[in-house]
């Protein structure tokens, strides 16, 4: 997203709820036990579209898993801070799956 403050501005009103975390490289809402995330560097991730991220056990063997079956690693395991581990892979037909840990 090219401009984090408008983008903040729809989805507050869109689901009608305030930030739990708001930093200018990560923007989070929660709705419903349901996490949206507002990256301001996705789209030089290649993310141009919403991005589901399916929460595993082990990111590394979820990646191995993954690459082994023909996804192609486009953000290795990276720390977010507390603990928590995300990374980004391509499908076979170039859509990008998160994954955390």
């Amino acid at each position: 997203m090219s401009d984090l403050d408008r983008a903040k501005s729809v989805y507050a009103t869109l689901l009608g709820v305030a930030p739990v975390v708001d930093a200018p490289y990560y923007v989070q809402y929660e709705v419903d036990g349901q996490k949206v995330g507002l990256d301001p560097n996705g789209h030089k991730k290649g993310m141009t579209a919403p991005v589901p991220y399916w929460k595993v056990p082990d990111v590394a063997a979820a990646i191995a898993g993954l690459v082994e079956v023909g996804a192609e690693v486009l953000q290795d395991a990276t720390d977010v801070g507390g603990g928590m581990l995300v990374a980004m892979v391509r499908d076979t037909d170039g859509n990008i799956i998160g994954l955390t840990q």
